[in-house]
């Protein structure tokens, strides 16, 4: 049984590997490697002390996967927060991203957020699918945007207003 739960601090170092793990992947996020443990630390209290949803999906005590959502700082924006998640390979496909994603949106709109942003690589469509499938619809497309290993890659800007 995969629990949804929001991260504490006695998550941080699995919450780090499970990340470290799925950017070496070079193939979802916008890191090929996680922040330092120390990076990733200051973040997680950051989020934490600031409010912002952060759940992570824990599997015999270890993150498999998170979602977050960090809300703008400036005035004109703190209505809106950049939507980031990501799932261990062998826990993909198995509905855990769509129960991580809906119960941080939940948590986003209850903290007052009327809007959540992300941005995902064009070739990424189980991602892009799933994010449809909760409502986000796409606003913009940037090109060649990403470059990894001299391969230009398209990110598709998307948003989900509440």
């Amino acid at each position: 049984m995969i629990e949804i739960i929001a991260i504490s601090e006695a998550h941080i170092e699995s919450f780090h590997r499970a990340l470290d793990t799925v950017a070496r992947e070079r193939r979802y996020l916008a890191f090929l490697e996680a922040p330092p443990p120390e990076a990733m630390r200051g973040f997680v209290l950051d989020m934490i002390a600031q409010g912002n949803p952060q759940f992570v999906a824990l599997s015999g005590g270890d993150v498999v996967g998170r979602c977050d959502v960090r809300r703008h700082p400036r005035p004109i924006y703190a209505h809106a927060g950049i939507l980031g998640m990501g799932l261990v390979q062998p826990f993909r496909g198995q509905g855990l991203g769509t129960r991580l994603i809906t119960t941080t949106l939940a948590a986003a709109r209850g903290a007052g957020l009327s809007r959540v942003e992300l941005s995902v690589r064009e070739v990424n469509l189980s991602a892009i699918a799933l994010y449809k499938r909760v409502g986000f619809a796409v606003e913009g497309l940037s090109r060649n945007a990403v470059k990894i290993d001299g391969v230009y890659e398209n990110v598709i800007q998307m948003a989900v207003l509440f």
